[in-house]
Order: structure tokens, then C-alpha cells, then sequence
């Protein structure tokens, strides 16, 4: 494929989904050398393999033809009928290789990549119509590219044929007085050994141009920041929105938590730094945890507290552990279950007191 636009700001590596949405429009690796060498490959194995099944099963039957040519009644059903059974020798002759090199044309793109249905490189562009986009396809880089397998290939496989020919030239001129039978195992000998040399030759060329093309497609799949911000947008969400969303989650949850507070038993405070209400009744296995906050929460839960007279303790380490340890409608740990027991107690204490002295 021609190189696109300029790529000087594409400097971050291709995120997975970049990757897919490339695949999906059918922008995929692909060496045209890779193909070639499947069906030459291909090829090699069908004359290696089926060369001997070939030949017989098309002389045979046309000898026979040729044999028996004056009983050839050449009547218009007659003549139809050596046609199709002549068809049908060819076809048989010829029809498992045929299969075998669409296979291998076939696997030539498999190995490269998996089937890809798209139909987005037959929607017409105007950038194929662009002068501009015409130049860099004749003088980029995938065009210096072709022109140096080209020129390597010719010399490459001027050399094989030299370094092989040239050993047999006298056993070529001698050809020419062999018997026919003969001529064609000599033939196919010498072509195999042709095509041998030229199917290795061609699998480093193969090798070399799918790293190529791999390196041209990936660097066309980098992105930009910009990219980058936009893809994380989409599959992530705005970050703006995000934080906002968050903050108001944040905001629903303080307002939860300070409805709690009047139900508490204690506070329980730094006093100044933390404050974390607890709650307790008989029955309950272990005190919980309705609200705990720094700062300006910390004075919020303290003012309600003061409000619903709710008994406010002072316990500096105990604030602190709690406030790190225990998490909104949790029940506070075990080890500071005695701790926590004690001031319970005391609270219940002062308010048996109280309500005794009011009585």
C-alpha cells in the first residue's frame, strides 16, 4: 500500500483496538512474495508428484484417439460426444493439480493473516485520484522497495540458472539426438532441479519481504497523542465526565453517611483531626462503623453529634486506628473490640446516671 500522509507526529506504538480496526477494514500485512512462493512451491511439488500421471493420462487416451482415428464418426451428436469425453480426460488429468496450486495460492494468504471480509478498499477515494498520493506510490518506499526485489530477484536468479546450466551445456547440444521417450526424464530432471534452486532462493526473498511489509504496515498503524487521547475517550469515557460522575457518587455517599450519624451511640475523636461514629445495641455481635471522615467532616459529624447529644469520647490512637481500619457499615475489627467495649460502657453508664438522676 502507498505511505500515508505525513507520520512525522505518530511516534506511540498501536493500542489492540487500533490493531482490530485495521483488520476489520482489511488493512493487514501482506507480501505479494509470500504468494509467489506458495505457488512455485506449489507447482514444484505438482510436476515432482503428478508429472508421471499427467502424462498418461492425456498420451494414452490420445493415442488411442489417434489410433483409432478412422472409426472417428464426426457426425454433430457423434462429434459432440469426443468432445465432452475428451473434456473429461482433461479434467482428470489436470484437475487435482489445478486443486492443489489453488490450495497453495490459498494458504499463501492464510499463513500471512486470517479471512477478512471488508469491503472498504472498494469504496471510491479521491486520494487515489490525487496526483500527490500517485507520486509517493511511484517513488515511496514500498516502490523502492519492489524495485530492489526486482532487481535482486533477476540477478539472484540469473546466477542460479547460470551456475546450473552451465554444467550441462554439453549435455544440452547432445540433446538433440535423443530419443523423445528419453528427452523428457532428462528434462524433467533438469527442471526440477531448477525449480528446487529457485523455490529456496525465493523463500529468503519471501522471508526478507514479509518482515519488510510488516515493518511499513505497522509503522502505518502508529498514533498519534492525539489519537491516543481521543481512543482513550471513546473506550474509557471523557475523563471530565468521569470525575464528575465521581463527585457526585462522592457527594451521595457523605449525604447517606451524616443521615446516619443521629443514629450512633458514640463518637469517637481525635478531636480535632478524626471523628468516627459507631453504633451499638444489644444483640449485636460487634459495634458498627455509620461514619468517619478528617477535617471538615470530621467537625461536620461532630456538630450533629452535639446536636442529637450524642456522647462525643476523645481516644487519639483508637481514632486513628479506627478511621484507617474499618470502612462505612463494616463492623469494626476484633482488636479493638476491648477498647471500643470500654467506652461503650462508660457512654451506657452515664447515660444509666442520667436518666436515673431524672427519675
Amino acid at each position: 500500500m502507498a505511505d500515508e500522509g505525513d507520520t512525522s507526529d505518530k511516534t506511540q506504538d498501536p493500542t489492540q483496538k487500533r490493531l482490530d480496526e485495521a483488520l476489520e477494514r482489511g488493512d493487514v500485512v501482506k507480501s505479494q512474495e509470500i504468494n509467489t512462493w506458495f505457488v512455485i512451491a506449489g507447482a514444484t511439488l505438482v510436476m515432482s508428484t503428478f508429472s508421471g500421471s499427467i502424462g498418461s493420462g492425456i498420451v494414452e487416451p490420445m493415442r488411442n484417439l489417434i489410433a483409432k482415428s478412422w472409426m472417428i464418426r464426426t457426425d454433430g451428436p457423434d462429434l459432440i460426444a469426443l468432445a465432452r469425453s475428451l473434456e473429461y480426460v482433461v479434467v482428470a488429468a489436470v484437475g487435482m493439480p489445478i486443486l492443489f496450486l489453488a490450495i497453495a495460492a490459498i494458504a499463501g494468504n492464510m499463513v500471512q493473516h486470517r479471512l477478512v471480509w471488508s469491503a472498504e478498499s472498494l469504496k471510491p477515494s479521491l486520494s487515489k485520484l490525487s496526483p500527490a498520493s500517485g507520486a509517493k506510490r511511484i517513488f515511496g518506499k514500498q516502490a523502492a522497495a519492489n524495485f530492489g526485489k526486482g532487481i535482486f530477484k533477476l540477478v539472484a536468479l540469473g546466477w542460479v540458472m547460470t551456475m546450473i546450466l552451465w554444467p550441462e551445456r554439453l549435455r544440452l547440444e547432445s540433446m538433440v539426438r535423443l530419443d523423445p521417450a528419453a528427452l523428457f526424464g532428462v528434462i524433467l530432471s533438469l527442471t526440477m532441479h531448477l525449480l528446487g534452486s529457485v523455490v529456496a532462493l525465493l523463500a529468503l526473498v519471501a522471508i526478507g519481504d514479509y518482515l519488510f511489509q510488516y515493518r511499513q504496515w505497522y509503522e502505518r498503524q502508529k498514533m498519534s497523542l492525539q489519537e491516543m487521547k481521543e481512543e482513550f475517550k471513546q473506550s474509557e469515557g471523557d475523563p471530565h465526565i468521569k470525575g464528575r460522575i465521581r463527585q457526585l457518587r462522592q457527594a451521595r455517599a457523605k449525604k447517606r453517611m451524616m443521615a446516619a450519624v443521629p443514629k450512633a451511640s458514640v463518637i469517637i475523636t481525635n478531636p480535632t483531626h478524626y471523628s468516627i461514629a459507631l453504633s451499638y445495641e444489644r444483640g449485636m455481635t460487634a459495634p458498627l462503623c455509620l461514619a468517619k471522615g478528617v477535617d471538615n467532616i470530621a467537625l461536620k459529624i461532630r456538630e450533629i453529634a452535639k446536636a442529637h447529644d450524642i456522647p462525643i469520647v476523645e481516644n487519639v490512637p483508637l481514632a486513628r486506628a479506627l478511621y484507617a481500619t474499618v470502612e462505612i457499615d463494616q463492623e469494626i475489627p476484633v482488636e479493638h473490640y476491648q477498647a471500643v467495649a470500654e467506652i461503650i460502657g462508660y457512654v451506657m453508664g452515664l447515660k444509666r446516671n442520667l436518666s436515673g438522676r431524672r427519675s
